[in-house]
C-alpha cells in the first residue's frame, strides 16, 4: 500500500515529525522550541509556538520524503508528559503551559499526599512536582483568577490534537502521568480528582493509542498542506511511544533510554505498583498493557553539562575519561535537577567528592560517566527481584553512542547491554506506527518486535567500580541528611 502515516512528537526542545510507509521511515523533519523560566524552578512554553513548530516540522518531513502531501492518510501524536495546558471558554489558552520539569509545586505534593495517603497505589507513583495535578493545586492558590476561568485541562500533545481535529482527547499512557488516572481501572479516578480540587468536567475523554479522536479540520489541513478529513489518532506519551519505536509492546520487553533524562522501562500485562521506590507504574498506550519505569531526571545530561563547564565537546570529554587513572577517580552525584526514581528528591543537587591535588580532568570526566551507570544501577535495584531481563538490555538515546558509557553501564548493572539499530526516530516513529495500526495497515501484535542489536557489551567485574558504587550511595544519603 502507498498510504503514508505522519507521527508528530512534541518534545521539550523540538517538535519532530516522521513519515512512514509500511513501517519504514521515509522522511523526517524537526523544528526547535525554547523554554521560558520566569522564576527559578519554573519551566513554561507558549502553546502557540508548538503549533508553529508542528507546521514547520511537518512540511520539512514532507519535503524530505519527496511525496505528495495527499498520500498522508492519518496522523498520530506523541509528546512530553505531565504538562498542564490551561484552556478557558472557546478553548482559549489562559496562560503559558507548565512543563514536566517545573518544580514550583513541591508544597502541593505534600498536601496531596496528606489528603490521599494511598495515592501511589492508585495513581502509580507518589506525588512529585513534575506531575500535572500538583500544578493545578498551585494554580488555584497562586493564580485564582486563572483557575476560576478554566474549562479544559489538556496535556501538551493533546493541545496539538485539539488544533488538528477540534476535539478534546487524551490517551491513557499520557493520562497516566497526571496523578488523576486510576491505573488499575484505566479511567479517571474520582478520588484523585477530588483530592486535587479540580472539576472532572475539565478532563477530556480517554482513548487507547490507536483510537481515532477526530478528523483533520480544513483549517489545520490548509496550514499543513495536506488533505482534510483524514483521521487523527490518540497516540501516546513520549515514554510509551518511545517504547513502541523499539518494539516494547508486549509483557517482558524492556529497555534503557539515555537522553537528557533517563528511563529503565519494563512492559507488563498487569498493573504492578511500587510507589515506595518511586517506580512509575503506568498504563501503556495499548489496551491490556502497563509498564513500570524508573524515571531519572538527569540521564546523560551530566555529560553535556560537564562538557560545557570544560568548554569542550562531549566526544572530547569521553576521550579524556578513557585516559583516567582508575585508582584516582573521584565520586560524582549527577542530580543536577533533583531526582525522581528511586529517591523522589527534588532538593538534592549534583556534587563532586574526594578530589585531591592528583585529580585531573580525565578522572573527573570518568566520574561523570560512572555516575550515569550508578544512577541506572539504583534504578534497576528499585525493581527488586521482578526485573529479570532475557538477553542484553537494549539502550537507546544519545548516551548510547559511547562505547565507554555502555561498557561502564554493563559493568555496573552486572548484565549485558546493547546498542540498537532501531529507535533512532524515537517517539515520533512510535506515533506513526500507532497511526498505521489505526488505519488498518498493521496489527497491534506487529508492534511487538525484536529490535536489531548492533553492539553487545558484556559485563566485566571491576572491584574499584563496586567500591565506588557503595560510596556513591553513602554520599547521597549523607548529603540528603544535611539538606
Amino acid at each position: 500500500m502507498n498510504i503514508v502515516a505522519l507521527g508528530i512528537d512534541l518534545g521539550t526542545s523540538a517538535v519532530k515529525c516522521v513519515l512512514t510507509r509500511n513501517g519504514q521511515v521515509i522522511g523526517t523533519g524537526s523544528f526547535d522550541l525554547c523554554v521560558s523560566s520566569p522564576q527559578a524552578g519554573w519551566s513554561e512554553q507558549d502553546p502557540a509556538d508548538w503549533i508553529d513548530a508542528v507546521q514547520r516540522a511537518a512540511q520539512s518531513a514532507i519535503q524530505a520524503a519527496k511525496i505528495s502531501a495527499q498520500e498522508i492518510g492519518g496522523i498520530s501524536l506523541s509528546g512530553q508528559m505531565h504538562g498542564a495546558v490551561i484552556l478557558g471558554a472557546d478553548n482559549a489558552v489562559l496562560r503559558p503551559a507548565i512543563l514536566w520539569n517545573d518544580n514550583r509545586s513541591i508544597a502541593e505534593c505534600a498536601a496531596l499526599l496528606q489528603r490521599l495517603p494511598n495515592i501511589g497505589e492508585i495513581a502509580g507513583v507518589p506525588p512529585l512536582p513534575g506531575f500535572t495535578a500538583p500544578k493545578l493545586m498551585w494554580l488555584k492558590t497562586h493564580e485564582p483568577e486563572v483557575f476560576a476561568r478554566i474549562r479544559t485541562i489538556l496535556l501538551p500533545k493533546d493541545y496539538i490534537a485539539l488544533w488538528l481535529s477540534g476535539e478534546r482527547s487524551c490517551d491513557r499512557s499520557d493520562a497516566a502521568g497526571t496523578l488523576w488516572l486510576d491505573q488499575s481501572a484505566r479511567a479517571w479516578g474520582p478520588e484523585l480528582i477530588a483530592a486535587s480540587g479540580i472539576d472532572a468536567a475539565w478532563l477530556p475523554p480517554l482513548h487507547d493509542g490507536c483510537d481515532p479522536v477526530g478528523t483533520l479540520t480544513r483549517h489545520a489541513a490548509d496550514a499543513l498542506g495536506i488533505a482534510a478529513d483524514i483521521p487523527v489518532f490518540a497516540g501516546g506519551g513520549d515514554a510509551a511511544a518511545g517504547a513502541l519505536s523499539i518494539g516494547a509492546a508486549s509483557a517482558g520487553k524492556c529497555f534503557i533510554s539515555l537522553g537528557t533524562s533517563g528511563q529503565l522501562l519494563v512492559v507488563d500485562n498487569a498493573y504492578r505498583p511500587n510507589p515506595g521506590q518511586y517506580v512509575h507504574a503506568f498504563c501503556h498506550t495499548l489496551p491490556g498493557l502497563w509498564y513500570r519505569m524508573a524515571a531519572m531526571l538527569n540521564g546523560a545530561r551530566p555529560l553535556s553539562w560537564f562538557a560545557g563547564v570544560l568548554d569542550c565537546s562531549v566526544t572530547e570529554l569521553l576521550e579524556q575519561a578513557e585516559c583516567a587513572n582508575p585508582a584516582r577517580v573521584p565520586l560524582f552525584l549527577p542530580y543536577l535537577t533533583g531526582e525522581r526514581s528511586p529517591h523522589g528528591d527534588p532538593d538534592i543537587r549534583a556534587a563532586f567528592y574526594d578530589l585531591d591535588d592528583a585529580t585531573g580532568r580525565p578522572e573527573m570526566c570518568r566520574a561523570v560517566v560512572e555516575a550515569i551507570a550508578f544512577m541506572m544501577r539504583d534504578a534497576r535495584d528499585s525493581f527488586g527481584d521482578s526485573f529479570a531481563p532475557r538477553g542484553p538490555i537494549p539502550v537507546i538515546g544519545g548516551g548510547s553512542r559511547s562505547d565507554l558509557v555502555l561498557q561502564t553501564l554493563a559493568n555496573a548493572l552486572d548484565h549485558s547491554v546493547a546498542r540498537t539499530s532501531g529507535g533512532a526516530e524515537g517517539p515520533a516513529f512510535g506515533a506513526a506506527l500507532l497511526a498505521e495500526v489505526g488505519l488498518g495497515l498493521r496489527s497491534i501484535d506487529a508492534l511487538s518486535f525484536d529490535t536489531p542489536l548492533t553492539d553487545v557489551f558484556e559485563p566485566c567485574y571491576d572491584p574499584l567500580l563496586d567500591l565506588r558504587l557503595a560510596r556513591y550511595r553513602k554520599l547521597y544519603q549523607t548529603l540528603k541528611a544535611g539538606i
